[in-house]
């Protein structure tokens, strides 16, 4: 891997981590509206992106257990990040299915990936005697503020592709 992708890759990781920091008042638990999770639809534009939000992710996550922001504590570093490397992933392996040219699948990934593992990570820190009802109730809450992210802040992500360009890192 070249030094180029190597720094791209560390400041794709920055900037989630960074962003995840700053704004952790609405990064973290149950209701979350994690803004850094648009950069999990940069795999789209560019693949060696997925690993630099999964370092993102991780380091973000690892910030915020030491800090007392992240309240599910070190079991998000790990399942957090699993949740966000799997969509990053399935993002780029949708990138081709479009409607219309939009990547609606590929921008769904992130959605059901962090509503399914974060919802049920969520539902054994809250709800360990109901886990299921927990799961259900999570996984809405979770779903939701990762719709929020990645559906409304794609034109972000895709305006920021363009603006790198990429194609010249390949």
């Amino acid at each position: 891997m070249s030094s180029k992708k190597m720094a791209i890759i560390a400041m794709i990781a920055a900037i989630y981590c960074g962003l995840t920091v700053v704004l952790s008042p609405i990064s973290y638990g149950p209701i979350q509206v994690r803004l850094s999770e648009m950069l999990t639809l940069l795999p789209l534009f560019y693949f060696p992106s997925v690993y630099g939000v999964t370092l993102g992710c991780f380091l973000a996550n690892l910030i915020g257990v030491f800090t007392g922001a992240n309240i599910l504590g070190i079991m998000d570093v790990f399942f957090g990040t699993l949740a966000t490397f799997i969509a990053a992933m399935i993002t780029y392996k949708l990138k081709d299915f479009t409607i219309k040219g939009y990547p609606f699948f590929a921008i769904l990934s992130p959605v059901i990936m962090n509503g399914l593992i974060i919802g049920l990570e969520c539902a054994y820190a809250y709800y360990p005697d109901t886990v299921l009802v927990g799961f259900v109730i999570n996984f809405c809450q979770v779903a939701v503020g990762e719709a929020i992210a990645v559906f409304v802040l794609y034109p972000v992500v895709k305006t920021i592709a363009k603006r790198i360009n990429f194609e010249k890192y390949e």
